[in-house]
């Protein structure tokens, strides 16, 4: 079983890599909150999809590519519209500090950007295989929800460094931009499939 579980990391792990847009969802939620929320965020979400892949695999993997692009475009959409029209103060720094310990509000906007896009994705794909030849439906998500939490520790990372490398002032308007930079991938992405 310890084989199954490393191969199951190693493959959805290096699957998730290659051309993923959460990596980019995640360094942008990580500009804007406290990594601890962002944390929590793409873990429950994280968790919660690929238990979705490895209960409903088949399913997933046959999802139409315009559904899950149609869905996805949206999610970026409204988590770059929520981020923009977060309410703003004089005190930009002063919302921010209220809004960093604010749980609840940082932790469901990851978790709704992570969980609402890209269905059917590589990653779930190969759990969903995994599981189908294995029979073995705990160790696979337990491997492949430990690599995307460890592909999202990687990009919280990312986020938190250039959050100390760009003004304060940059944060809204660059995490809305990369998020409506999603949409559009996401928009578009069924035409090269």
């Amino acid at each position: 079983m310890l084989y199954l579980l490393l191969a199951t990391f190693g493959t959805v792990f290096v699957a998730e890599l290659i051309g993923d847009k959460t990596i980019y969802t995640i360094s942008s939620l990580g500009m804007r909150f406290r990594p601890l929320y962002v944390f929590f965020g793409f873990t429950a979400a994280f968790m919660a999809k690929m238990l979705a892949a490895v209960l409903l695999g088949q399913v997933i993997a046959e999802l139409p590519i315009y559904l899950v692009a149609i869905v996805s475009t949206a999610t970026f959409l409204v988590t770059a519209l929520v981020i923009w029209f977060k309410k703003k103060d004089k005190e930009e720094g002063a919302v921010q500090a209220k809004y960093d310990n604010y749980f609840s509000r940082a932790t469901l906007i990851t978790f709704a950007a992570i969980f609402f896009s890209e269905w059917g994705d590589i990653g779930q794909i190969t759990a969903a295989t995994l599981t189908a030849r294995y029979q073995a439906p705990l160790v696979v998500w337990l491997g492949a929800t430990l690599a995307l939490v460890t592909k999202g520790l990687l990009a919280l990372t990312l986020g938190r460094t250039l959050r100390k490398r760009i003004p304060q002032r940059m944060l809204r308007p660059i995490s809305a931009s990369l998020c409506l930079l999603m949409a559009v991938v996401s928009a578009i992405g069924p035409i090269f499939k």
